[in-house]
């Protein structure tokens, strides 16, 4: 797939075949995961999961997600993840559930060289203090969730140019577009400066639309619904 973007596009998702089919593609740059992905495709052993994904996804970066709710448990889970790979991020939430900051275990992670992706970010003030607490020697990632921002309404994209903005002055910090609903997002990430979208497996099969002619978009929408009726067997 060819297509005109300077975004990295990483996979996301937690199906083993898919993932393995996309290993290879070359327009892929990455690849992230969850739990809550893994648990809706069924992975029940995380570890083994993590080692079969690792089998194939060599040389490209890959997010595993700590689960645990408890920070020495947490900061335990992801030196035992990034002993994983060197291509290996260890996802970190922002907070735990308790609304607990989990920014020292930030700062403590990255300054023993863990590549982690700080994951379900909304705002440019918590991006601002993660960047104050990462090393700015060690590969890293913010993953500023626009998609969901813009399920309550709001417009993203001043979030999102102020998040690069914090993160302007770590130059391996790189800021991830999440959870985009559309292509039109991958393009607005795009020209947006972002450096890396996340993308759903529906989100990839949309891809090939970008940029085409709108006149045979509508002739083909149109053949569709005629298509269909007949098949259907309408008639009134």
């Amino acid at each position: 797939m060819n297509l005109p973007l300077t975004i990295k596009l990483f996979a996301d998702g937690a199906d083993y075949e898919s993932i393995a089919a996309l290993a290879g593609e070359s327009h892929i740059k990455g690849f992230t995961t969850n739990p809550t992905l893994m648990r809706k495709a069924g992975i029940v052993d995380y570890r083994k999961f993590a080692r079969e994904v690792l089998a194939v996804v060599r040389d490209k970066p890959i997010s595993f997600e700590v689960f645990s709710d408890d920070f020495d448990e947490m900061n335990h889970q992801a030196l035992e993840i990034a002993s994983w790979g060197s291509n290996v991020y260890v996802k970190i939430p922002v907070t735990n559930t308790k609304r607990e900051p989990t920014l020292p275990l930030i700062k403590t992670l990255t300054r023993q060289g863990v590549k982690i992706n700080v994951t379900a970010v909304m705002t440019p003030e918590q991006v601002a203090m993660i960047a104050d607490h990462l090393d700015p020697g060690v590969p890293s990632c913010v993953s500023v969730f626009a998609g969901r921002i813009a399920d309550t309404g709001r417009d993203p994209l001043p979030l999102m140019k102020a998040s690069l903005d914090h993160l302007s002055a770590l130059p391996r910090a790189e800021l991830v577009w999440a959870s985009p609903r559309e292509v039109l997002n991958v393009c607005q990430a795009d020209a947006l400066g972002c450096h890396i979208i996340t993308v759903t497996t529906d989100l990839l099969r949309k891809l090939p639309a970008l940029g085409r002619n709108l006149d045979d978009f509508s002739l083909e929408t149109v053949q569709m619904f005629r298509a269909d009726a007949v098949a259907a067997g309408f008639c009134i």
